[in-house]
């Protein structure tokens, strides 16, 4: 007995299986997911965006936040691109918060990396006149190596001028007459080498009596020293000696002034006195010499003159 197929079930179970495929790859292929609270941030980066697409991943220190929404070129300023980020509700974005553009590996496939926000810093708010809040960007490493091998290659032709600038004709035909000239010095000097050698032998033989002598000039230094003291010991004596002498002196001119003023007038005093006693004495002895009982009697009375008389 034959089995009867049910083709209307089967051409359904086909239909749903198809339907449950395409929900599958269209979910690979845009990314269908569970919607998730979004907050919308803005930024403005003045370089190449080359390889960044809609919907590629924003990242805050490796870790996915959320993705690039919108990316225009600015109407105001044509040098200048903007970009839109969906960052996911509850990323703490700072005022010190900053973006950079950077590349996936070797594919040239760009991301954004956030970075920064201290704790200390203020959540990034919209400012006035702006539709979101801004996020400033910092220049990428290919922009930065792209500035610096500018910079490098500017340098360089700078230097490479510099130095057409300083070899040119006349620079070259003096650096030939230079480099002429020393080689005549050195062959001159190349011809000297045999009294170069005896000179040099002179004067190691110079330096090493200069060695020898140096003793013996250390010993003489030691007894000029050494005969420097004892001059200043007889210095120091000296001095003592000129300081008793000083004082010697002191005390002779004290007694000097003493002599002056105080023996002095006894001895005149006394020299009169003796003048005054040597007359006496002469005086005695021209007595004595014409009477000379007159020691023991006395002398005689001078005779009354004419009219004269012994009464009162």
């Amino acid at each position: 007995m034959e089995s009867k197929v049910n083709y209307a079930l089967v051409g359904a179970f086909v239909l749903v299986l198809s339907a449950i495929l395409i929900c599958v790859v269209l979910w690979l292929a845009v990314g269908i997911r569970i919607k998730k609270h979004e907050q919308l941030y803005g930024a403005v980066i003045q370089e190449s965006v080359a390889g960044l697409d809609v919907d590629a991943p924003v990242k805050y220190l490796g870790v996915d936040v959320g993705k690039v929404k919108k990316i225009f070129i600015d109407p105001h300023s044509p040098q200048q691109v903007q970009l839109v980020f969906a960052i996911e509700h509850g990323t703490l974005i700072k005022q010190d918060t900053v973006a950079v553009l950077k590349s996936q590996g070797l594919t040239g496939i760009a991301y954004v990396e956030l970075s920064g926000g201290t704790a200390n810093s203020p959540v990034l708010t919209v400012h006035a006149n702006q539709p979101y809040p801004m996020i400033v960007i910092k220049p990428s490493l290919s922009a930065r190596l792209e500035n610096v091998l500018s910079n490098v290659l500017a340098n360089l032709d700078q230097t490479s001028a510099t130095v057409n600038a300083m070899f040119d004709q006349d620079n070259r035909m003096e650096v030939k007459r230079i480099l002429n000239s020393t080689s005549v010095i050195l062959a001159t000097i190349a011809a000297q080498k045999e009294q170069i050698h005896r000179f040099i032998v002179d004067a190691a033989a110079t330096a090493n009596g200069t060695a020898k002598a140096i003793p013996k000039l250390s010993q003489a230094i030691d007894q000029v020293g050494r005969g420097a003291g004892a001059f200043e010991k007889m210095s120091v004596q000296l001095s003592k000696t000129s300081t008793n002498a000083d004082q010697a002196l002191s005390k002779v001119d004290q007694a000097a002034n003493n002599i002056t003023q105080q023996t002095l007038p006894k001895f005149d005093l006394l020299l009169s006195d003796l003048a005054d006693l040597s007359k006496s004495l002469k005086r005695l002895s021209d007595q004595t010499e014409g009477n000379p009982n007159s020691l023991i009697l006395g002398t005689d009375p001078v005779p009354f003159g004419p009219g004269e008389s012994s009464k009162p």
